[in-house]
């Protein structure tokens, strides 16, 4: 176990994989869920805040991330997988809180929307960012729909071929795609054409955000640099085999009580039909409790890194109400 700003670290057993977490704090339980290319420490403006404010947040890294194992099949990367670690993370960290918060982020958010969906049971409340649920269509798998709408350009579909993308981002350094990632701010969608990558040349200067810094970047490319991109990646090729698995799923809706916070730069919520599934009802139908929608001004994708204070106060106040 090791101490980083007072955030403990250390390394729990669940269904056969080493998962690292960081935690601080005493009381409720508030489990922070990272998206991609992030980790644990996505959460650091969270974890201190919650933590001085009577929680106790715990943030792992999920399998394939940072300091916790990457199975080396891509099928071990599925939605199941995932929330199989987190309930197995939470019967062995807090086996005496039957329920407890979620905050949820890009990918994490995907992951804690089928949290709820499989076990309700474990979740007093939810605080998702970025995505809103996405209902599964029956008619048609989810790359077969993304292609129709975006092409093979789309980072998604650019994704999915084992090994290709990886080798692209070889040829660029990895703060370098970090520094790429993080400081995207086109709501429009995201497309890596190949020897395009992001769009400009890979020497043209990068200009951090006030709310980045050199060091912040270089944590995340170290471990990167460590792992490689690969176990973040899978979780994209697994989207087709999500939606064979949770068939049974089909039209079933989260019975959490919820809170919904993006940015109206995001590119998740500029995506075509986004906004008026969030507005016009359809999120509500599928998400009965959800208490509120936030749209922030002026913010894009990284929402909680971008926006520290706002987003620790968007979550201290929601919680609140289920003490």
């Amino acid at each position: 176990m090791m101490e980083m700003d007072g955030i403990e670290h250390r390394t729990v057993q669940v269904n056969g994989i080493n998962m690292h977490i960081a935690e601080k704090g005493q009381g409720p339980l508030i489990l922070f869920v990272h998206g991609f290319p992030e980790l644990w420490y996505s959460w650091r403006h969270q974890i201190t805040a919650l933590a001085s404010l009577g929680y106790r947040a715990v943030a792992p890294d999920l399998r394939g991330f940072g300091d916790t194992d990457a199975p080396d099949s891509p099928t071990s990367y599925t939605c199941l997988h995932v929330v199989g670690d987190l309930i197995a993370l939470l019967d062995a960290i807090a086996p005496d809180q039957d329920k407890v918060f979620v905050v949820g982020h890009d990918w994490g958010a995907f992951i804690a929307w089928y949290l709820c969906l499989f076990r309700p049971d474990r979740v007093k409340a939810l605080v998702n960012m970025s995505v809103a649920f996405l209902p599964r269509n029956p008619q048609r798998k989810s790359l077969e729909s993304l292609k129709a709408v975006y092409g093979d350009d789309y980072y998604i579909c650019r994704f999915q071929e084992p090994g290709v993308i990886e080798a692209e981002f070889a040829k660029i350094d990895t703060a370098r795609v970090m520094k790429e990632f993080l400081t995207y701010r086109n709501p429009g969608p995201l497309f890596l054409p190949k020897d395009k990558m992001f769009g400009h040349p890979v020497d043209a200067p990068i200009v951090l955000p006030s709310w980045l810094s050199e060091d912040e970047v270089n944590y995340y490319a170290s471990k990167f640099e460590k792992t490689g991109f690969t176990g973040g990646i899978n979780y994209y090729r697994n989207l087709d085999l999500n939606w064979e698995l949770t068939a049974a799923w089909t039209g079933a809706q989260v019975k959490v009580p919820v809170k919904f916070i993006v940015g109206d730069q995001d590119l998740t919520y500029n995506s075509v039909g986004t906004k008026d599934f969030i507005h016009k009802g359809g999120f509500k139908k599928y998400v009965p409790l959800l208490e509120e929608v936030v749209v922030m001004e002026g913010v894009a994708h990284f929402i909680n890194q971008e926006r520290p204070d706002e987003i620790n106060k968007h979550i201290h106040d929601f919680f609140a109400k289920f003490h």
